[in-house]
């Protein structure tokens, strides 16, 4: 069956304007032009079209999308596979976050005495699993499963107060990185004040912390485009800052 852009459009719940703008940059061409001038959209156009939408409610940018989509190795059955997983991790952060909800209603109408630590539960299940699904392969290769089992284990065993701690410390990192990087020495007085504050955090969580496995951390951050967008957050240099001032501070520690 041929679509054109219209047909499309109504079929996937897009605008023809999407459509039209996936073919001007060169992310879904249709398969022809008819002799009146309009787009014709075959069946493989349509299968593509539900890799990139499956792809966008990922977030991925849509030039990651086509790079995924135009390399010949591309297997669209592992990939939808993928997706399937994916899919599944979101929907059970979103349970847990939905009883998280509906038991504390339950405890603010007086039908049930909630404890503190599982205000906090849906939350911290969410955390281990976003961190595993962005950055789990990576993490797992560098540091091994044990230790990033042993990780989340002491995640989901904080209590309240130290869990509301270990995001203050967090926070802490943030602000510090912002002043150590306006300051721009990796060796100064602030610098090492942000990587004492990051030692600290990596503390809630680490069974055991060594100044190589803080500085490869660091490596890590610069190197990693998706942890340096995380510390960058719109001024690049900062995740390669947080790495020197590490390393500064490391090479004092060892």
């Amino acid at each position: 069956m041929e679509y054109t852009v219209q047909k499309l459009a109504r079929l996937a719940g897009v605008s023809p304007r999407t459509l039209r703008y996936y073919d001007e940059i060169g992310l879904l061409r249709p398969a022809r032009i008819s002799s009146s001038g309009y787009r014709i959209y075959g069946q493989s156009q349509v299968d593509a079209l539900q890799q990139i939408l499956l792809y966008r409610e990922m977030e991925l940018p849509l030039e990651e999308i086509a790079s995924l989509l135009g390399n010949p190795e591309f297997d669209r059955l592992a990939a939808l596979r993928g997706h399937r997983h994916r899919l599944l991790e979101k929907r059970a952060r979103l349970d847990l976050l939905l009883k998280n909800v509906e038991d504390t209603i339950h405890a603010t109408e007086g039908g049930m005495t909630m404890k503190n630590e599982q205000k906090f539960q849906g939350f911290k299940q969410a955390l281990v699993e976003e961190n595993e699904e962005k950055y789990g392969a990576e993490i797992r290769e560098k540091y091994g499963a044990e230790a990033v089992d042993s990780s989340n284990r002491k995640l989901m065993g904080m209590t309240k107060e130290r869990y509301e701690e270990m995001e203050r410390t967090g926070a802490e990192v943030l602000n510090l990185l912002d002043a150590a990087y306006s300051g721009g020495d990796p060796g100064g007085a602030t610098a090492r004040q942000l990587a004492e504050a990051h030692k600290r955090w990596l503390g809630f969580t680490w069974q055991e912390y060594t100044p190589t496995a803080h500085m490869g951390l660091g490596e890590m951050y610069a190197a990693d485009e998706r942890f340096a967008a995380y510390y960058d957050r719109g001024i690049p240099g900062k995740a390669a800052f947080l790495r020197d001032a590490i390393a500064a501070f490391c090479s004092g520690e060892k």
